[in-house]
């Protein structure tokens, strides 16, 4: 009799740890990340057997550094967009990629397939759709618009949660100490979606602008941008002159506008 009580009880304990581990890891929001090359994650895997800090670094996609932005403490300035304890960025971003060769390429359907209840997608695309001189990844505008809106259907039908964005500043043109916007109609084009769908829209092409502006061409091109001096690191022996990818201090910058925008959208959505 005591030893079947003892059994129950051992049953009872192992059926509390695997609820407790299952309640642990289901309070987790994905936040699933899509674009280009200025949000991917060059540290991670990106190109699989070569060492990052030989080969890339220090170029950094601002979704490589976004994780720190959600500890706990700070979860609390967005919580209209996050109903769990916390958050676990994950970066599908690859360079080179519109959203038409992103969506052709299956790496849209890896994260609809994964995607859960009250999950985060968070898409920034535009500078390839608009490289018309590179026919491999050019998608006109009205198919740019197209395939947000089927980025921003399908995640809602999984009841996940779309956050679309303009794409980030290049370095340039700067005219009288001003950065101004070199995206033209792929900037409005995002605005014109999150719109027509009510989606949350994050405009990081006139934040990272403005913000960029107020720190100056010289500071901004040196320390921001992948703009190089020879011999100083190891992946780039000859330097770089590089005004659309970022360092990993821009990385850092534009992944905090990035959340300065969320905790807008939270407060926006409190009224």
């Amino acid at each position: 009799m005591k030893s079947k009580f003892v059994i129950a009880v051992c049953c009872l304990t192992a059926s509390l740890m695997i609820m407790a581990f299952t309640t642990k890891k289901s309070n987790i929001t994905t936040l699933y990340l899509i674009g280009d090359s200025t949000m991917a994650d060059y540290a991670n895997n990106y190109e699989p057997g070569k060492d990052y800090m030989k080969t890339r670094y220090p170029v950094t996609g601002w979704g490589q550094v976004f994780q720190p932005f959600f500890a706990k403490d700070s979860l609390k300035q967005i919580k209209n967009f996050i109903k769990t304890d916390s958050v676990r960025v994950d970066d599908r971003a690859r360079g080179g990629r519109s959203t038409r060769t992103f969506f052709q390429e299956g790496r849209w359907r890896a994260v609809y397939e994964n995607l859960k209840k009250g999950d985060i997608v968070m898409m920034q695309f535009g500078h390839n759709d608009s490289a018309a001189d590179k026919t491999e990844r050019y998608v006109d505008v009205k198919g740019y618009k197209e395939f947000l809106r089927l980025f921003v259907s399908q995640a809602r039908e999984k009841g996940a949660y779309p956050i679309v964005l303009t794409p980030v500043a290049r370095n340039f043109p700067w005219k009288e100490n001003v950065l101004n916007d070199v995206h033209g109609e792929y900037d409005k084009a995002p605005k014109d979606v999150a719109a027509e769908m009510k989606v949350p829209l994050i405009d990081l092409n006139k934040a990272s602008r403005e913000f960029f502006t107020k720190k100056g061409k010289d500071f901004v091109s040196e320390n921001y941008f992948m703009n190089l001096p020879a011999g100083k690191y190891e992946a780039y022996p000859e330097g770089q002159k590089d005004n659309t990818h970022f360092q990993t201090k821009g990385a850092v910058e534009v992944a905090r506008l990035v959340f300065e925008g969320m905790k807008q959208l939270n407060s926006i959505s409190k009224k």
